[in-house]
């Protein structure tokens, strides 16, 4: 059955198949190509017969990368789905008539230079299924997205996700949804952007709520240490370093630069003035701090006040880098000297840092040491940190269950998703993150603590306070008490 909704931009039709409606690639922003490429979003050219809302559509120029035994498609998408217009979203919904309905939008990961809307494992059915509107969105990414080349708008992928807020807040009602009563919620590079959308003024007053998985705010650079990335990109293309050389090459030519320019072993040090890369080495492309978007590091924005009002959850995985370090042998392999040298590009401390972790100790692997240090520093302590600087209402959780593949890949990075959308089909088998027999019934409650948070805010654990330090165990299904880690002292 087909059902079609009026936007203010014209009519859309989408489909219904048992209790679920879905419209898919509706666009909330007109196609950034020609004069609108590195320009502000606009809202597209309105259309006047029904437009087809039943298929996914394009998403952002990308090259998706493979991890070795692990079958990343349903984590990530296929891959760049070519063409123009694809600052566009999905939505699923309840069918039938509805109102009032609760409303989640979801910002996909992916290091803000690949990943889609259309990926497997956040598909929305569930969401609906439950009585939640569930909204993913497309937003521009890579250098289109996160470089801050002279004469071109910054954080224009932030950008994009703030207009399609206003779309929803605009639009979501003929839907069946609540304006009032929109959770803003993503992992990984979308966590990141939802720590940042909170801190942002450009962002306040769109959502209620929001939820941060793996991701925090301390992944955001100064727009000059930012710029040393855009001259070595542009010496890399073999043009200026401004908007007229940007704009010389097409998207998809600059993707071969994009990854040379990502390999570790490329000459680039984007370290603070403190000595400090935020990232590690992850992404180059991150958001810039400086502008109007964040006029100031997200966690100087939210110890003066900014997004008191947004009730928060946030958590992390267990072991989020086993992601990056099991599959490729790193954690078992890396010597004493190498995990030192990878550390200090980014810390001004590495030794007292590995030290911290068991570097050195007898029976302790080095790569084990250098695993469990970047777990902390690159995901855990700084959500915690933005937790204790968030002055409204704040749920800690960590997410411990462990997946069996690679003899041990355990609470990896991503490892929440499929257990959150309740999709976990899309990630078991052989090669799937989960491996061969997840469990449901985790699926089932890890699921539920998100409905239940996105239509009314409960939450069945006490707040995350600094003096208490209350973090809800999602596998274990109760709150416990959890002490400063070894990073603490290194990181701001």
């Amino acid at each position: 059955m087909q059902d079609i909704v009026q936007t203010r931009s014209g009519a859309v039709r989408g489909e219904t198949k048992g209790v679920v409606t879905r419209f898919l690639g509706i666009p909330y922003a007109a196609a950034p190509v020609g004069a609108l490429r590195f320009a502000l979003p606009r809202s597209p050219d309105p259309w006047t017969d029904v437009r087809d809302a039943l298929t996914p559509g394009p998403n952002a120029p990308q090259k998706v990368r493979a991890i070795p035994g692990l079958d990343v498609a349903p984590l990530v998408g296929t891959g760049w789905q070519a063409g123009d217009a694809f600052l566009t979203l999905n939505i699923w919904k309840p069918a039938g008539a509805q109102t009032g309905l609760p409303v989640m939008v979801f910002i996909h990961g992916g290091g803000f230079v690949l990943g889609s809307k259309d990926a497997a494992v956040q598909d929305g059915s569930a969401f609906a299924r439950d009585g939640v509107l569930l909204v993913s969105i497309n937003y521009r990414l890579g250098v289109e997205g996160f470089l801050p080349v002279p004469g071109i708008p910054t954080n224009l992928g932030l950008r994009d996700q703030i207009f399609a807020l206003y779309w929803v807040r605009d639009n979501i009602a003929a839907f069946g949804g609540d304006p009032g009563n929109v959770t803003v919620f993503g992992e990984s590079a979308g966590g990141m952007s939802v720590a940042n959308l909170i801190a942002s003024p450009l962002a306040k007053g769109v959502f209620r709520r929001a939820i941060v998985e793996s991701g925090h705010g301390a992944m955001t650079r100064d727009i000059g240490v930012a710029q040393r990335l855009v001259r070595k990109l542009a010496g890399l293309l073999k043009i200026t370093p401004d908007a007229a050389g940007f704009r010389s090459v097409e998207p998809g030519d600059m993707l071969a630069a994009v990854e040379k320019v990502s390999l570790p072993t490329t000459r680039l040090d984007l370290r603070d003035a403190d000595g400090r890369e935020p990232v590690f080495g992850i992404s180059r492309f991150i958001p810039v701090h400086g502008d109007d978007v964040l006029p100031v590091k997200p966690l100087e924005a939210l110890n003066q006040g900014a997004g008191t009002e947004i009730d928060l959850l946030i958590g992390t995985n267990a072991q989020e880098m086993n992601l990056y370090f099991v599959p490729t042998g790193v954690r078992e392999k890396i010597g004493r000297l190498l995990a030192t040298y990878v550390v200090h590009k980014c810390q001004p401390q590495a030794r007292k840092i590995l030290r911290a972790y068991g570097m050195g100790a007898s029976g302790v692997k080095p790569g084990h040491a250098f695993t469990d240090a970047l777990h902390d520093l690159v995901f855990r302590w700084p959500a915690r940190r933005f937790a204790e600087e968030h002055r409204g209402r704040t749920h800690m959780y960590e997410f411990e269950w462990q997946s069996p593949i690679f003899d041990g890949l355990g609470a990896a990075h991503g490892m929440e998703l499929p257990f959150v959308f309740d999709t976990l089909a899309s990630v078991t088998g052989p090669q799937g993150l989960c491996g061969e027999a997840p469990p449901q019934e985790l699926a089932d409650r890890v699921h539920g603590v998100w409905v239940d948070f996105a239509k009314d805010g409960r939450l069945p654990w006490p707040e995350f306070r600094r003096e208490d330090r209350q973090v809800y165990q999602l596998a274990q299904g109760a709150a416990v008490h959890e002490p400063p880690m070894a990073a603490a002292p290194f990181l701001p």
